[in-house]
């Protein structure tokens, strides 16, 4: 063991090295010179050839000290570049982090979370993949997402699964259904109307939540077409093959051949929710929903939306 070159003898060489001078290069480390000098001969007694030539009036390195100064701060250099590395993941400054989305949260405040993160955190190698509640939360359990931005996902085994985000359900008419006029209209208006909608295994909480609203009215909507997105849902309204009911974002992707009246009585809301692991420990998984949190938090009070 006392033949192992140690971190502390690379530092005491380059300081005496830079310094040309023992009792300087002591001074600079806060060290007596004897033991700086014991330290140095025993480098050389490692290395098995002198670093340095010693004479009354001066110090100088020899050949093997020359080149042995150059490895030897390139070591430390990334010694310390190492440490900071490992102190930037420890912190959630580092490392890449695998989010999942739905895409109807791409119309709430999450694109804007997402660039606040992105100028937080820009050495985070952010990948981002869109996809269904039910899958996300499955690559999640899985480990091939780290967090993900679910729609009506939670409770689910093995995750934490965090509400962010509420907003009202409204219904999707054709612009020229007889209800596209009125300003509310209730889930019973919509008892003989084909539907237009999502399939149950994109999430079946969601799904469940949504026929709720029509549980209570005693009827469940008849659907006629599934589609796998709100934008394909929304043109096949307007084509006029049925209706549908969304969370309120989606009026901001209704054309001029849709109508989304708001849903009177209806006392359910559609969640956006953060989910991770429930085992996740990582410092930037921590960091990305602390992020997350502040975002739509800011997001709900500039809105007048409180909790």
């Amino acid at each position: 063991m006392d033949r192992d070159i140690e971190l502390r003898h690379l530092r005491y060489f380059v300081a005496v090295a830079e310094e040309l001078h023992f009792g300087r290069a002591a001074a600079r480390l806060h060290l007596a010179q004897p033991p700086l000098s014991q330290q140095i001969r025993k480098l050389e007694e490692i290395l098995g050839y002198p670093l340095f030539m010693r004479t009354s009036r001066a110090v100088r390195l020899t050949a093997a000290g020359d080149i042995f100064l150059e490895r030897a701060r390139r070591t430390l250099r990334n010694v310390q570049e190492d440490l900071e590395e490992a102190r930037a993941i420890g912190r959630g400054d580092e490392g890449s982090l695998r989010v999942g989305f739905i895409g109807s949260s791409m119309l709430t405040p999450l694109p804007a979370m997402l660039g606040r993160y992105r100028g937080l955190y820009p050495r985070v190698q952010l990948l981002l993949s869109e996809s269904y509640t039910a899958n996300i939360a499955a690559s999640l359990n899985r480990g091939t997402l780290d967090a993900g931005f679910l729609r009506d996902g939670g409770p689910i085994e093995g995750l934490y699964v965090e509400p962010l985000f509420s907003e009202p359900f409204v219904a999707v008419l054709p612009r020229t259904h007889r209800l596209a006029g009125r300003a509310t209209i209730s889930p019973a208006d919509l008892r003989d109307e084909p539907f237009v909608f999502f399939t149950p295994s994109a999430g079946k909480l969601a799904y469940e939540k949504t026929m709720r609203l029509f549980d209570e009215h005693g009827f469940r909507p008849r659907v006629v077409q599934e589609a796998p997105q709100w934008l394909t849902i929304l043109r096949l309204v307007g084509a006029g093959l049925g209706v549908s009911v969304g969370p309120a974002c989606t009026r901001q992707i209704a054309g001029a051949d849709i109508a989304c009246p708001g849903l009177r009585g209806a006392r359910a809301t559609s969640n956006i929710e953060l989910a991770c692991r429930a085992s996740e420990d990582r410092a930037v998984v921590r960091a990305f929903a602390k992020v997350a949190r502040e975002s739509f938090g800011a997001a709900k009070v500039a809105k007048g939306v409180h909790k």
